[in-house]
């Protein structure tokens, strides 16, 4: 199946469930003369983009309480990001995905359109979500402690098992972006965050414009570690000088 008869069939999928109120994967299939499992990606794709919610056997639409205004303007900023950094993603690369970051894990559906990939995490959400790509990549988990707060493993079992390997790229989300030293974080666990960044040729950040100044005490990456910055085209246009100045690559992703 093509990249493009999956969206072609992907957009049906919509305007069947938006006619009927309901979609089975059975029917499905069926009519679309695939198997229930690529059904069960397409529909794990779209809830992933907020375009459906998924039932057992099926899937039903979002229920418009859910779809308001601020939501809708933070999942648009987000996919546009993730697609930003997905162009920077090459068939049968290596890469790292950590756990922790919705923006992060917005790149997820992006990753259906490339072959052969090799994906580490460890989160046991991403590795789930990876399951249900149409390509679905070879996946590789870190082991280690299991830590509810980052909702990842860590701990020296996982960065041991990470020195194992060698990657193309890590992404990875901040929740601030500190213009004179680097990416912030409010997670006391930041050492395993720190040697994926050294196992990988690149590190790619994936933070909305507004990270940009929030006062947050630990210092997970220092700018000298990072290649480039993918954020949205509210950044303002000083501050991405700056960060510049530190010898990163901004990517600034339009939202329209």
């Amino acid at each position: 199946m093509t990249k493009r008869n999956t969206q072609q069939r992907r957009r049906a999928i919509i305007d069947l469930l938006n006619a009927s109120g309901e979609v089975s994967v059975e029917t499905l299939a069926e009519q679309f003369s695939t198997s229930e499992v690529t059904i069960r990606k397409d529909l794990a794709a779209l809830e992933s983009n907020g375009l459906l919610l998924r039932r057992y056997g099926g899937a039903v639409p979002v229920p418009q309480e859910l779809m308001s205004d601020p939501i809708e303007k933070v999942s648009v900023r987000k996919q546009s990001i993730a697609k930003a950094a997905a162009q920077l993603i090459r068939d049968h690369n290596r890469i790292i995905l950590d756990s922790g970051s919705s923006t992060t894990s917005a790149l997820l559906p992006e990753l259906s359109h490339k072959q052969g990939l090799v994906v580490m995490t460890n989160s046991l959400s991403i590795a789930n979500a990876l399951r249900e790509l149409e390509n679905e990549p070879t996946i590789l988990m870190t082991g280690g402690t299991w830590d509810p707060k980052s909702e990842g493993f860590q701990g020296q079992l996982a960065e041991q098992i990470l020195r194992s390997y060698n990657f193309d790229q890590f992404f990875i989300g901040a929740d601030g972006l500190d213009l004179e030293r680097g990416t912030t974080t409010f997670n006391e666990l930041y050492s395993l965050s720190r040697v994926m960044a050294d196992v990988a040729r690149e590190v790619i950040v994936m933070a909305e414009s507004d990270k940009i100044g929030r006062k947050i005490h630990n210092l997970e990456l220092p700018w000298s570690a990072i290649k480039v910055l993918v954020t949205d085209d509210g950044i303002d246009a000083k501050d991405k000088q700056k960060i510049e100045q530190q010898g990163v690559q901004v990517i600034c992703a339009s939202a329209g």
